[in-house]
């Protein structure tokens, strides 16, 4: 067949427009993409991105966006946009983007588009897929996230991730927090290394670094405000690809992924709460959330055999009565080591100062309340839910006690489900033919090494290393497996103290040494970061500070070991406890207080003026000042708020700030930057105690329902010492002079504003009486009580010289 002239000039441009066509990656209107057929897609021009339909499990299929087979956008969202084989997703010739099963009857999710003049849509190299009107962006996947960021996308105030019931937002302030349900916010801009993310910015905004940095900035400030580093920061092996992700778990985490590891496959490399069961929620309604001793994997159950799962199959949807409260006469089941999960914004939740007494009788004859928690950290903090959902979190490294109301007696906790029993006996037997596997090879090998061996090499003797004291404390911390540790505690049986940073145990070590292992919570560092932290604290040596021995690190598994101190710790002397009332210790001497008051600020000025690095402490409280066999004072868990990110000043819910009530500075609470004068502030109030054997944040008749802090000031102003000494003091025979001049210290220590504070080195001198000690300004709350009661105040000559000199020297 011949071709006519015209047939051949022409068709050289039809080819020219075909291929035009098939190269353009313009999603024109009127395209579709069916789950049933999930080779079909729209792909990004470098084809690193397309958006198809991705299958998740048996009939559950999601509309993606996905790199490397991982989706990083779904319409709808997760779980919302789940569809069967049905479903597609239809660029309407009205501009409007739909997300249909049965063709088209069932409608899932839309983009709200049509009548916007959109003509085209396009997946571009940056993973953003675009609705345009021409050229002109009209909508896109970056400004409507769905539970993902990925590098080049911004993520402002008007965005949202969701997954399920967590959700992920940036707010105004810079503050960046994960939230329940909308209602508690159980996570919020912890483990960043900077501290200036509280402040009020212009336009705060996040984005993800290609190099493995999440960072929040601002338009102003040409440098991020705080960021976080994967652990994978900086790697280029494999060309990894990272994104952050917001699973449904309820945990924000930093993923990589790459094509060198096989499709769909991504590797954790951050994640926001190191702890998952610290995640609210995560065992549903009145769970609990503990790790299998095994595997160290989180698991869900109920608090005992008065709860029944509501799923046997799933466990995480949490549990139910099996008799309700309204039947019955309500009694307390008893929690230790248990924390039920809250925040101060969370509704229907109560919080008072007490003991654990009163946490679980005032919850018991209170009708409103149906679960208590007591912090136990020496705060006297605890709380009262009186509604909503029921989030437990049980681990022996928990000082928390918790009740909760139920009927009947209480049951001990339940035995696994039959199902869960049948995988923790495989997992075991497969340990454990493992293990004999590899102790028959390695038994195999060491014959045959010393058969071979045995003739040309000498006999060693084993020896066994018996270390003294100064070995183990020689400035090197030693490193500790977690198994001996196990072994040299007895299975962490002998518990000697507890607080925010953790549970302290007894132990012994091989060569009869008796130490102090304390099991470290919340550890947000890596382990490089750790090993380095460590070893600026075991290089830390002072005649007041308790030395580090050694640590652990395995897993998710950090412990130090310190010297024992045979005494323990200031409080037991002070103060009643449950455990040791003070009535049956012995009763601290004047002479004795004095000395440990002087001891615990000089080993406070090394820390803060005479280290390479000023070290804060961050928790100054009796329950952290030791005491050896000759009552001399050493400061412990010092070093531990970096471990913890104590110095960033963003943590401040109940259950993220690990400083004590009673001895935090107001700037704490005020949201401010975090200095030395923080601690300055906690030991003024230790130092009132030493002197009065009270609690600062004590309220009783005695002290006229006000604060014992404030009600001392006003007596030592009326001259009447004698009602602020311990009255176990009485025949003594006290220094009053000296006396008189630790109070005014400690009223120096703790005023509200911190530069009127003085340094520590300061403080040693004015104890020790070569400083002269002017008499203190009067706490703000009295001021304020004055000027409402239209009494005169007024600041005297000599303390204007006092401020003036403090302020200058600040």
């Amino acid at each position: 067949m011949m071709l006519s002239p015209l047939t051949l000039t022409i068709l050289p441009f039809i080819f020219l427009f075909s291929a035009c066509k098939i190269s353009s990656q313009d999603v024109s209107p009127g395209s579709t993409l069916s789950a049933s057929n999930p080779s079909q897609s729209w792909n990004s021009p470098n084809n690193s991105f397309s958006l198809s339909f991705v299958q998740e499990s048996r009939d559950r299929y999601f509309a993606a966006v996905s790199y490397n087979g991982v989706p990083i956008w779904k319409a709808g969202g997760d779980p919302g946009g789940a569809v069967d084989s049905s479903a597609s997703l239809q660029f309407l010739a009205n501009g409007n983007l739909q997300l249909v099963t049965r063709t088209g009857l069932d409608l899932i999710w839309e983009s709200n588009t049509s009548g916007l003049g959109i003509t085209s849509a396009s997946l571009d190299n940056s993973g953003n897929f675009v609705l345009k009107n021409g050229t002109r962006p009209v909508w896109t996947t970056f400004d409507h996230p769905t539970d993902t960021i990925i590098p080049e996308q911004n993520f402002t105030t008007n965005h949202v991730l969701r997954c399920g019931l967590y959700s992920f937002r940036l707010a105004d302030s810079g503050e960046i927090s994960l939230s329940w349900n909308d209602s508690v916010k159980y996570y919020n801009t912890s483990s960043w290394s900077n501290s200036t993310a509280d402040l009020n910015l212009t336009s705060p905004r996040l984005g993800l670094q290609p190099v493995g940095i999440f960072e929040l900035r601002d338009s102003n400030l040409s440098s991020p405000v705080a960021i976080s580093r994967g652990n994978d920061y900086g790697e280029t092996s494999g060309n990894p690809w990272r994104f952050v992700k917001l699973d449904c778990d309820g945990n924000l985490r930093m993923y990589s992924s790459s094509s060198a590891s096989g499709r769909g496959s991504k590797t954790e490399t951050w994640a926001a709460l190191e702890e998952q069961c610290q995640v609210f929620g995560y065992c549903g309604d009145l769970g609990v959330c503990r790790y299998d001793e095994i595997t160290g994997n989180p698991t869900c159950g109920c608090l005992s055999e008065n709860f029944d799962l509501i799923d046997t199959n799933d466990a995480r949807k949490g549990c139910k009565r099996k008799v309700d409260l309204q039947n019955c006469q309500p009694t307390l089941l008893t929690l230790n080591h248990t924390l039920f999960l809250t925040s101060p914004s969370e509704f229907g939740t109560d919080y008072f100062t007490g003991s654990i007494t009163a946490c679980s009788s005032n919850c018991l004859q209170d009708a409103t309340c149906i679960a208590s928690s007591s912090l136990a950290d020496g705060s006297g903090v605890y709380y009262m839910k009186r509604s909503g959902l029921i989030s437990g979190y049980q681990s022996p490294t928990i000082s928390s006690t918790s009740f909760m109301k139920i009927c009947g007696n209480p049951e001990p906790y339940p035995p696994p489900s039959s199902a869960s029993e049948a995988n923790r006996k495989a997992k075991r037997l497969r340990i454990v033919a493992i293990a004999l596997g590899i102790a028959m090879a390695l038994a195999v090998l060491a014959f045959a090494y010393l058969w071979f061996y045995n003739k040309s090499r000498p006999q060693y003797e084993t020896i066994l290393p018996h270390y003294s004291f100064s070995d183990y404390a020689s400035g090197v911390p030693l490193q500790f497996s977690y198994k001996e540790l196990q072994k040299e505690t007895k299975n962490f049986k002998e518990k000697i103290g507890g607080g925010g940073f953790g549970s302290v145990y007894r132990g012994v070590l091989p060569n009869k040494i008796v130490v102090a292992v304390k099991q470290l919570e919340g550890i947000g560092q890596g382990e490089k970061q750790f090993r380095m932290e460590v070893a600026t604290i075991s290089s830390t040596h002072h005649l007041n500070l308790v030395r580090l021995v050694g640590f652990c690190s395995e897993g998710r598994h950090r412990l130090l070991v310190y010297e024992f101190m045979k005494n323990g710790s200031l409080d037991s002397f002070l103060f009643d406890t449950e455990m040791e009332p003070k009535l049956d210790k012995e009763v601290l001497n004047w002479a004795r207080r004095y000395s440990i008051a002087l001891g615990t600020a000089k080993g406070i000025t090394y820390l803060h003026e005479e280290c390479r690095d000023c070290i804060l402490h961050c928790d100054i409280k009796p329950e952290n000042i030791l005491l050896d066999e000759n009552y001399n004072a050493r400061i412990s868990d010092f070093g531990l708020a970096r471990l913890l990110n104590l110095n960033d000043h963003r943590h401040r819910s109940i259950i993220t700030v690990r400083g004590t009530r009673g001895y935090l500075a107001p700037e704490w609470v005020a949201n401010l930057p975090i200095t030395s004068k923080a601690d300055v502030y906690g030991y003024g109030m230790v130092l009132l105690e030493i002197v009065s054997g009270r609690r600062n944040f004590e309220v009783s008749a005695e002290t006229n329902q006000k604060r014992f802090s404030l009600w001392a000031y006003e007596e030592i102003e009326k001259g009447n010492i004698g009602a602020v000494l311990d009255k176990r003091l009485a025949g003594d025979d006290v220094d009053i002079e000296q006396a008189a001049r630790l109070i005014q210290v400690s009223f120096w220590c703790i005023q509200e504003q911190p530069s009127l504070r003085p340094a520590m080195g300061k403080v040693v001198q004015m104890l020790e009486g070569i400083a002269e000690v002017y008499k203190p300004p009067p706490p703000m709350a009295m001021i304020g009580g004055m000027l409402q009661s239209g009494t005169e105040t007024a600041i005297s000559s000599s303390q204007i010289t006092a401020i003036s000199s403090l302020v200058s020297e600040s």
